[in-house]
């Protein structure tokens, strides 16, 4: 490729996501990566695809719910383009209620949910016995099922955006020089680069640790119960996560904070036990000032812009992340969010 109209800077789950919507929309793309494809946070095992509860609506809210109604058509498209599955279901949710004021407020959400979410998908409470054999045991004997969430492989859904990207005609390489429009995707050691950049912290990384268990549930909803994720996957895995960690010394080592979440998850879930752990994963996500994700352009950098901070909602946000920061590139239409800015975090 002789030349470029946009360079992205990182092949995480948001470099990968804005360079295919950009080559969607009829620009010539590069990726440039020296670690390679999904090789910090978005190279993960849980790939939880949950919206936040829906009182107290905001544009973080709608633009999340936006994201997840638009997830199904455009992993189609990633998969059918480069032949790999990204392991996108939209599987559901269930979650426990802990108590009778927590289900009359789950109730309370149940109906707002019919507004809010225009009848595209349902928050209601349901008897546990609904879903026996998988599923959080429940004080009240109901469970929050909602039908909004999802879930995917983080890591085969990187490849998969990969090979949609290089099937197209797009490059993905270690090292490259600028050109065209320029976004910076680099996850936390971006945060850290703008934080020293800007002299003021503008976020930073928080590590997590998660373990992958061979078990089939690829037709069950997700769980979540004493903050856990129970994620079921389609090639006969189940992960657990995750770990939220502000202090660390090694980025990618598991130790016994893994030990206790797979405790938990098997005090929690006790069709678990005997699973068979196929694998530990560590490894820190980009969690910006704002805590929402943090996109627009660089401040007083002309043609260069940043997508960043996606920490434990990336993937759910990626869809609409990639389709407002590919027309802010190419067309210069802004439709970024209040709250999101990069000046936000300034």
């Amino acid at each position: 490729m002789a030349t470029v109209d946009v360079t992205v800077r990182g092949a995480g789950i948001f470099g990968l996501s804005v360079a295919w919507a950009c080559l969607q929309a009829g620009a010539r793309v590069r990726v440039v990566d020296p670690y390679g494809v999904g090789a910090g946070a978005s190279g993960g095992l849980v790939g939880a695809l949950a919206p936040h509860t829906p009182e107290r609506w905001n544009a973080k809210k709608q633009f999340q719910f936006e994201s997840l109604m638009m997830a199904e058509g455009f992993w189609q498209a990633v998969a059918q383009a480069g032949g790999q599955d990204p392991g996108y279901a939209r599987s559901g949710r269930l979650q426990p209620i802990a108590d009778d004021r927590s289900l009359a407020l789950a109730q309370e959400r149940a109906a707002q949910t019919e507004a809010l979410w225009q009848g595209k998908a349902v928050w209601q409470v349901v008897p546990q016995g609904a879903h026996e054999g998988w599923r959080p045991e429940s004080p009240t004997g109901f469970l929050i099922h909602d039908t909004l969430s999802g879930r995917m492989h983080p890591r085969r859904a990187s490849a998969a955006l990969a090979a949609a990207l290089t099937a197209r005609g797009a490059e993905i390489v270690a090292e490259a020089a600028d050109e065209g429009q320029v976004l910076w995707a680099t996850g936390h050691a971006g945060l850290a680069a703008l934080s020293e950049a800007f002299g003021r912290s503008l976020g930073g990384g928080v590590k997590g640790q998660a373990l992958l268990l061979r078990f089939a549930a690829s037709d069950k909803p997700q769980l979540f119960a004493d903050a856990l994720h129970i994620i079921p996957h389609a090639d006969g895995t189940v992960a657990i996560g995750s770990t939220s960690e502000r202090e660390f010394s090694d980025p990618a080592s598991t130790d016994e904070q893994l030990d206790a979440i797979h405790a938990r998850a098997l005090a929690a879930f006790p069709m678990l036990q005997g699973a068979e752990v196929l694998e530990r994963w560590a490894g820190v996500r980009p969690r910006a000032k704002s805590r929402a994700p943090m996109l627009g352009a660089w401040p007083g950098r002309p043609g260069h812009f940043i997508a960043n901070g996606g920490f434990k909602i990336g993937f759910g946000m990626a869809p609409k992340v990639a389709q407002v920061m590919a027309g802010l590139i190419l067309e210069g239409r802004d439709a970024i969010p209040e709250g999101f800015r990069v000046e936000d975090n300034l």
